[in-house]
């Protein structure tokens, strides 16, 4: 297959796009840096592109089979600000829809027969009191919240679904926190554990969602190359409290977790981040275990351990 995989350069893409090739898959990555994801990469073929901003780059979509498309602005890359807000929410969905622009220019015939597009477990409603947690079970199914990230992540959807009248299978792939060396959030969470100042944060109650940067990626493929991937999918394997998470990633490097972050610590350090570490919801992967998915990493431990 011809697959044509957006943020490719970034923790969950630069494991998708070794996988492709695996298979035998032929990919063109859409980069902001060619050379860059060249050299990361290797042997793929990379093209500029400013996907907010239409350009030769969308000849490259013309006879692909299917899109990968993984760009967006890491949200917790800087503090947000009216600005970095912007730009976290164009990234997404002002992408998306010149993506989708793009491939309905293109004949019928020479379309892509499938999008695949990153979203987001923020889609959903915080539980209802950062004290008071909902143990309710989130699937699919669940309507969108109205927090800042929801707000993103539906837009971001609504794009992708964009597609679906133009002939192609469309999925949206609603990531919890993805864990893995050399990446994500688990570099950021091991710090204070590094320094004997690890433990829970907050009440420890609020959910924290997961999946192994391994099983994300084979979700991916899987959704390309599966015709029954189809609509939402929550990826992840599990939702574990804050505070076992704490206690696992204790385990997974040696050291204690029993110093907890009071709320009004990470209030400060992080500003409106704050409400998506404090809060959460209690996520699970309804549609990929009736897909049958099975995962490779399904220990919390093993999975920090990278």
């Amino acid at each position: 297959m011809k697959i044509v995989v957006t943020g490719a350069t970034g923790f969950v893409g630069s494991h998708i796009v070794p996988l492709l090739r695996e298979r035998g898959d032929e990919v063109t990555v859409l980069s902001r840096d060619a050379e860059k994801a060249k050299t990361k990469l290797g042997d793929v073929t990379a093209i500029t592109a400013d996907l907010e901003t239409p350009g030769p780059w969308a000849d490259s979509l013309a006879g692909t089979d299917a899109i990968i498309h993984l760009a967006g602005q890491s949200i917790g890359a800087k503090r947000w600000d009216a600005r970095e807000k912007q730009v976290i929410r164009d990234s997404r969905v002002e992408a998306t829809r010149t993506l989708v622009e793009m491939i309905e220019k293109l004949p019928a015939e020479q379309r892509p027969k499938a999008l695949v597009s990153a979203s987001g477990g923020d889609f959903y409603p915080f539980a209802l009191d950062q004290d008071e947690f909902d143990d309710d079970e989130v699937t699919e199914a669940d309507p969108p919240g109205d927090s800042y990230l929801a707000r993103v992540c539906r837009d971001w959807e609504a794009e992708a679904f964009a597609a679906k009248p133009l002939g192609l299978r469309v999925v949206t792939m609603r990531s919890g926190i993805v864990l893995g060396e050399g990446g994500g959030a688990v570099d950021r969470m091991k710090t204070p554990f590094k320094l004997f100042a690890g433990g829970r944060i907050g009440s420890g109650r609020q959910w924290f969602a997961w999946i192994h940067v391994d099983d994300a990626a084979a979700a991916y493929v899987n959704a390309v190359h599966d015709e029954r991937y189809a609509g939402p999918i929550n990826l992840v394997r599990d939702s574990v409290r804050n505070a076992e998470l704490a206690s696992a990633l204790g385990k997974a490097m040696s050291r204690p977790s029993w110093l907890p972050v009071p709320a009004f610590a990470i209030k400060l350090a992080a500003g409106e981040l704050a409400e998506y570490i404090l809060k959460g919801r209690r996520i699970v992967p309804k549609r990929l275990r009736e897909l049958g998915f099975v995962w490779k990493h399904t220990d919390l431990v093993e999975a920090l351990r990278g």
